[in-house]
């Protein structure tokens, strides 16, 4: 019979704590338009430390900040990241004099084996 104690208390789906002494952050409102014209009115919170300038609207533009506030952030553009082929590589663990003498090497090799004949 003890099982049967939480039944109806919807476990998960309530929350019984009460909100009575608690208090919210401190917000001002940042508005966005987009080229539609479209205003959106985002709240945010006084310790934000970057603001977007940019926001992605609800017909899926970009808005921009119709409120000029000296603490939002400019999007910045990332860096590109040089991409590493498989010659940078190993240009790091080789230098092209020693890259020459193993295909000296190698080609003398190949010269050397015996030919192979295709069925």
């Amino acid at each position: 019979m003890g099982d049967m104690a939480m039944r109806g208390t919807r476990i998960g789906a309530v929350s019984y704590e009460s909100e009575l002494y608690v208090e919210p952050a401190e917000r001002f409102p940042v508005r966005y338009e987009c080229q539609e014209g479209h205003l959106t009115v985002v709240p945010m919170s006084v310790e934000a430390e970057d603001v977007p300038l940019v926001w992605t609207c609800r017909c899926g533009r970009e808005a921009r900040a119709l409120d000029r506030i000296e603490q939002m952030a400019e999007p910045d553009d990332k860096p590109v990241k040089h991409v590493r082929t498989h010659w940078d590589m190993l240009l790091e663990r080789r230098s092209i004099a020693d890259l020459q003498d193993l295909l000296e090497e190698r080609l003398a090799l190949l010269h050397e084996a015996p030919l192979r004949k295709s069925a």
